[in-house]
This record gives structure tokens, sequence and C-alpha cells, in this order.
């Protein structure tokens, strides 16, 4: 398998683009090599005003196992400044998903942990098989449970005392423990899972893509917002400027004609 194909990237329906992590041999292990693509693949979903949505998985037996241990073990030989400096380049890519204009749907099968772990709590949505197995793997290797933003992903989930307990512990969650704590959105039989992945994308993707950009940003600020009033005038802000778009001038044509609105993202 060449480099170029650790990330594959697809077209499962209209707006809907799927990234899938290939490398199912190591259960999708991450290099600094597979991030580099994902994040590649990220950058060019950004730039794609065609895009209305994505589907996040991996291929094989599993979502994501974590760092590459080979990978990890090659940093002991590092000094600090050169650790800190690849370490701040790992997160950069997790952060493309926080802050990529599209939602991002997370399609979990198997293991989802350490790295993994925190590429799916960074999606905006995820649908899991009862096979999924969700951990913070980095505090069973010696290392901080918290990792690649998944301190401030995991608590606004399912909250600070249930993510204290995960972080702390390093166990693992399966599906059906994952939906009992809101950490999934929806279980699935695995062959349902990216169906149910790409259908729930579509749904997305049939609302106006600039009022969907505006409702990720605003969950995204809300959720951190001081208080009500704070999160009410980017409410606000947002709603004047979506008002005098032409999608939605043409989402209340279309409701007078009884008709599907074709949003044109203008």
């Amino acid at each position: 398998m060449s480099d170029d194909d650790v990330v594959v990237a697809s077209e499962p329906g209209a707006g809907v683009v799927q990234l899938t992590l290939n490398r199912p041999d190591r259960l999708n292990a991450l290099t600094t090599v597979m991030l580099d693509r994902l994040a590649d693949a990220l950058d060019a979903v950004a730039r794609n005003p065609s895009v209305r949505a994505v589907v996040l998985t991996g291929a094989g037996r599993g979502f994501c196992a974590g760092l590459d241990l080979d990978e990890v073990a090659g940093t002991r030989s590092q000094g600090m400044p050169e650790l800190l400096a690849r370490q701040e380049g790992w997160v950069t890519v997790v952060e493309r998903i926080v802050d990529l204009p599209q939602p991002v749907i997370a399609a979990v099968d198997g293991a989802a942990v350490g790295a993994g772990f925190s590429l799916a709590m960074a999606a905006d949505l995820r649908i899991a098989t009862p096979n999924a197995g969700f951990g913070a793997a980095f505090v069973r290797v010696g290392l901080s449970g918290a990792d690649l933003g998944l301190s401030w992903s995991l608590p606004r989930v399912i909250g600070l005392g249930a993510a204290a307990e995960l972080m702390l512990t390093g166990r693992r969650v399966d599906g059906h423990e994952a939906v009992r704590l809101g950490m999934v959105n929806r279980l699935c039989e695995p062959s349902e899972l990216l169906p149910t992945a790409v259908a729930l994308a579509r749904d997305i993707a049939a609302n106006s893509p600039f009022g969907v950009r505006l409702t990720k940003q605003a969950l995204r600020t809300g959720v951190d917002a001081p208080s009500f009033r704070a999160a009410t005038q980017n409410e606000n802000r947002n709603q004047m400027l979506a008002s005098r778009t032409e999608d939605m001038a043409e989402a209340l044509r279309a409701r007078q004609e009884r008709r599907e609105p074709a949003y044109r993202n203008r």
C-alpha cells in the first residue's frame, strides 16, 4: 500500500464525502504520514462548497487503534522541542475536524482508542456498532489520559464526571455503554453502520449549506459561551446573516410550491 492510499476519499451520496482510514492490517493505527494525508483530505473538503457533510470511518475491523506504537517508539530519541513540535502537529489534524465548516459523522466499528478516541470525539456526531470499543488508552502506557483534545471534547459530550472516570482509568466502553453515556448518537449492526452514517449525512446535506455551517459554529461556540446572552448574541448574528441569503428565499418558495428546495450556497 502506498502512502497515498492510507486515507481514501469517496462520495457515497450527493454532497457527502467519506474519509476512510485505510491501514486495516494495523487496525488503522496512525502514522505521521497518515495524519498528513488526513489533514490534506480535510483541507480539500473545507475548500469544496459542494461538500455538505463528512463521514469519517476506518477500514476493516477497527476505527482507529491510536498512534502506531512504532511511531511512538521513534520519538524516544527526540529532544523536547522537537517532540513538542511533533505533538502540536498531530493536534492540528484533530483541530481541523472541530473547525471544519461541514459537520463530521464518525462511523465506529471496533477499536477507537487513544488517538482514535480523540478523532471520534472531535466529530460532531457518532454512529457505532455494539462491537465498538472507546478508550483513553494514553494513561495505561504511562502518559496523561488527556491527549489530542480529548480533555476538551469528551466532557462536553458526556459530562465532567463520566469523562474523568474514563480518562483516569483508561477502561474501554462498548457501543451499548457509549449510547447510555450519550457518547454515541445511534447504535446499529456492523452491516448497517455506513448506510446509517451516510443516511444521516444526507439528512444534513438536504439543508442549506450556510445554515448548517452556522449551526455547527453556534453549537461549538455556544457550549463555551460565558452566559445565555453571549450565546444568543451569536445566534442573533447568525440568523441575520442567513436571513439575507438566496437560499433562505429559495427555502420559502419551495415550501409554498410544495417541492424540495434547490440550494446554491448563496
